[in-house]
């Protein structure tokens, strides 16, 4: 069931990203706009579709913060491979947007991507209620800005040249800004929409960020490059702490599983309506890529 509904978000978000990026024209940037955007797991989109359909909000709905939310995460993927951050020259098994064309394209790129993010999410189409229209777009502006994704990333950048490595903590810190607060978002924004209690949906994400971002250290030690769509192996050779580093290896994955295990409790509330989010965890430590 996840792997069926996890490859039609996929489809139907790709889908929705062409059409309100096609009047857009053909520039250099708008082009980027289109290759940045194609492809990926849509982890992001799925979890707000799920969580959508299990308030009872219309597809036609959630269709555009699901969109709204690849369109953000493309934005800082293309500017995190660029030069001055982590200086990635593959991702998703294709070269990096500043690879591809340049920098300036890739940053303006990035831009107009992040942007458009919250255009999607203000249109009267993703709901008919101003006030939860507003309380999407605050709430991703909180989750992907300076207390969120760019603190995250702020911090694991003066981590590169920082006297000492950081501790377990610290890590954990950093990652709930670069990573989990963009999930939490996701996982939540369909209760929201429903003036539903988001309580258990942020739990069940906040588990589920770190638990992803662990298995991304994982990853990045045991997987292949091929696989995995980008470089892996950068953080030992940089002498970088990560969760794997600090923890061991078997450590870093016995915490994974106990973290989704976690977040599948927390679903207890929607009994067997929330498998497919259970399903979704438990692919968060499964996946190769």
């Amino acid at each position: 069931m996840f792997e069926t509904r996890l490859k039609d978000a996929a489809d139907r978000v790709q889908a929705h990203l062409d059409g309100v990026i096609a009047p857009m024209g053909d520039l250099p940037v708008v082009q980027a706009m289109r290759y940045a955007s194609a492809g990926g797991k849509r982890l992001r989109a799925f979890l707000v579709l799920e969580t959508a359909r299990l308030h009872g909000i219309a597809p036609e709905r959630a269709i555009w913060p699901a969109a709204a939310v690849e369109a953000l995460h493309a934005y800082s993927l293309v500017h995190d491979d660029l030069p001055c951050m982590d200086d990635d020259d593959l991702r998703r098994g294709l070269p990096t947007v500043h690879v591809q064309w340049d920098q300036a394209t890739a940053v303006l790129a990035g831009d107009a991507l992040q942007t458009l993010a919250f255009e999607l999410l203000a249109r009267s189409e993703c709901s008919p209620d101003a006030a939860v229209r507003a309380d999407l777009v605050l709430g991703l502006a909180r989750a992907v800005g300076a207390q969120g994704m760019v603190r995250g990333q702020a911090l694991d950048i003066a981590a590169e040249t920082a006297p000492e490595p950081l501790t377990l903590d610290q890590i954990t810190d950093l990652q709930a800004g670069k990573t989990g607060a963009l999930i939490e978002w996701s996982a939540t924004a369909g209760a929201l929409m429903a003036g539903a209690d988001t309580g258990p949906l942020s739990v069940y994400a906040r588990k589920l960020g770190l638990a992803f971002q662990i298995w991304d250290d994982v990853l990045d030690v045991e997987g292949d490059a091929e696989t995995v769509g980008k470089a892996v192996g950068k953080d030992a050779e940089a002498g970088k702490a990560t969760f794997v580093s600090l923890l061991g290896l078997e450590a870093a994955k016995s915490r994974a599983q106990n973290l989704i295990e976690d977040a599948c409790n927390a679903l207890d509330c929607y009994g067997i309506e929330a498998e497919c989010l259970r399903e979704a965890a438990r692919f968060v430590i499964a996946r190769q890529s």
